[in-house]
Formats: structure tokens, sequence, C-alpha cells
């Protein structure tokens, strides 16, 4: 693969996969929200920093499955269920 195909390619793959954190974060806020938790409640509950809670739900880090177990055992919900959205 030559370096330009290479670069493209990277570039398409980094682009989907900030869409998609966006996505995934703004399916956690409606949920953390419909549970009727602050970010500082779901932080709490989570054993994780409140400003981590609000990157994750701006997509702009890509979270721990460890965290999302934690995060989805806060909101009682099954892990999958953070990862329904379109």
């Amino acid at each position: 693969m030559n370096c330009l195909r290479f670069v493209h390619f990277y570039f398409v793959i980094k682009v989907k996969n900030k869409k998609f954190m966006r996505a995934f974060g703004n399916n956690l806020k409606m949920l953390r929200n419909s549970a009727n938790l602050s970010q500082e409640d779901l932080a709490n509950d989570c054993d994780i920093s409140i400003s981590q809670i609000g990157r994750i739900e701006r997509g702009e880090i890509n979270t721990t499955i460890s965290t999302l177990y934690v995060l989805a055992k806060a909101l009682n919900i099954e892990v999958k269920d953070l990862f329904d959205f379109k």
C-alpha cells in the first residue's frame, strides 16, 4: 500500500470513529437523563471523574470496557444498551 493510500485510509477510519464516539456519547447522555441522573451523580456511582463522563458524552475519548461495565451497572441497564443507537 503506498503512503498516500494509507493516509487516506487512516483518515477515513478516524472520521468514522469520531462520528461513532459522538453517537455513543449522545446515547449515554440520553440514558443518563432518562435515569434522572446528573453527570455528577453518574460519576459518583461509577467512581470515575465527572470530567470523564463529560468527555465520553461529548465523544472526546474512547472509553474502556471496564468503564462501560460500571456505566451500565450505574444506569441499571445491560452493556449492550449503551450501543443501542443509530
